[in-house]
């Protein structure tokens, strides 16, 4: 198994709750750090059939078969299930009895909170980071990483990208949408997620997304609230404060996994990906995500911003530090030029008291001095 970077907070929770929940997307690994991490524990999955109409029809029969608990898989697909967990360790209090794994957050989470608060810790694992990449293969350049995107069965079985993302998005539509929510128009949504990928590091427009797409605003939010509860999407807020100065209020739009972003857009090979009118916003999309696992993989929260001013001034990522932001600016071209220090020099400007520091990542491969603040390489952020 590749080294998670999650893997020792997951060890060092298990040993303080009765109770851990990892949740994250479908085939984001799971499952495979679950079982490396507490090889000892029994295995359960609830995808399957029989072991789901057993929990479902006799939960308490279910869980008597694991009296030192045991590794849940899907819980979601039990639904009654964390009410039962409670009463058992709440007889028997020994942490890390049960490791509960989910792929629905919302549905999952809420779940969890109304029966486990205060006996489970919770933890979100995402597709591989850059870092974590690194440790299968040297990183190839820059179109090649964004075109495979960072679910680990790509890099551990060396599968060919389009034809692994194709069959990811499939088994999405035809698996996670029928338990989550009745999609009656199936051909409308694909359009819906396509359009989706288009927008990849945009604000979001909902009005102008549904128009596109040929459905109502209050459909199109109802189907952007199923792509994030399904971990496809990732909205980012935008941040704002009690100023004089008109601020944007809309957030923006990501993808957790961006090789399925560049599915979805149709690019097939590197050289596409170069040339791609929004290979910025990919590249930017690349470049939040992977400060979103880097968070999620310390057992932090996903708190992170944007900012953007009515005259369009904007800088890219707000990473909390304390009270004050770490600001980043994020710029896919390869030379650094003065415009990439723009939006910095504004922000250091307007909230000198909210700036704890600043960087540019670019996308080119080596580090550079200029201005103020460090230039960093995207490959640096595997370090």
């Amino acid at each position: 198994m590749v080294p998670r970077d999650i893997a020792p907070l997951a060890q060092q929770l298990a040993r303080q709750y009765p109770v851990l929940t990892l949740t994250g997307p479908r085939q984001s690994g799971k499952t495979t750090l679950c079982r490396a991490l507490f090889p000892d524990k029994p295995y359960a999955t609830l995808e399957d059939p029989d072991t789901r109409r057993f929990a479902s029809e006799d939960p308490r029969g279910f869980l008597a078969g694991f009296p030192d608990g045991a590794i849940l898989d899907e819980i979601q697909r039990a639904p009654e299930l964390p009410s039962y967990l409670q009463a058992i360790v709440d007889a028997d209090t020994t942490p890390g009895r049960f490791i509960l794994t989910g792929g629905q957050q919302f549905e999952l989470m809420s779940q969890v909170s109304q029966s486990l608060a205060g006996r489970t810790a919770v933890l979100r694992l995402l597709p591989f980071s850059l870092a974590e990449t690194a440790r299968v293969h040297a990183l190839p350049s820059l179109p090649q990483v964004l075109l495979a995107g960072f679910y680990p069965r790509i890099h551990d079985r060396g599968l060919d990208p389009s034809q692994a993302l194709g069959d990811y998005f499939a088994t999405y539509v035809e698996r996670d949408l029928r338990q989550l929510a009745a999609v009656h128009d199936l051909q409308r949504f694909e359009r819906f997620v396509r359009l989706c990928a288009g927008r990849a590091g945009q604000l979001l427009n909902l009005s102008s997304l549904g128009s596109d797409a040929g459905v109502s605003h209050a459909t199109a939010r109802a189907w952007l609230d199923l792509l994030q509860t399904s971990y496809i999407v990732h909205v980012l807020p935008p941040w704002f404060t009690n100023t004089s100065k008109r601020l944007v209020k809309s957030s923006k739009l990501y993808f957790h996994d961006v090789g399925l972003a560049c599915w979805l857009l149709g690019l097939r090979t590197p050289e596409q990906v170069a040339r791609d009118p929004l290979l910025g916003g990919l590249f930017e999309n690349l470049v939040v995500i992977d400060a979103l696992k880097t968070r999620y993989n310390r057992g932090e929260n996903g708190e992170m911003y944007f900012y953007r001013d009515a005259a369009g001034t904007e800088v890219d990522l707000l990473l909390p530090a304390g009270r004050r932001f770490d600001a980043v600016e994020i710029k896919a071209g390869a030379t650094v030029n003065p415009d990439y220090f723009r939006g910095l020099a504004a922000f250091a400007k307007t909230f000198p008291e909210a700036l704890a520091g600043a960087s540019v990542v670019f996308g080119g491969d080596g580090a550079q001095a200029r201005s103020d603040w460090p230039v960093r390489s995207w490959r640096a952020l595997a370090g």
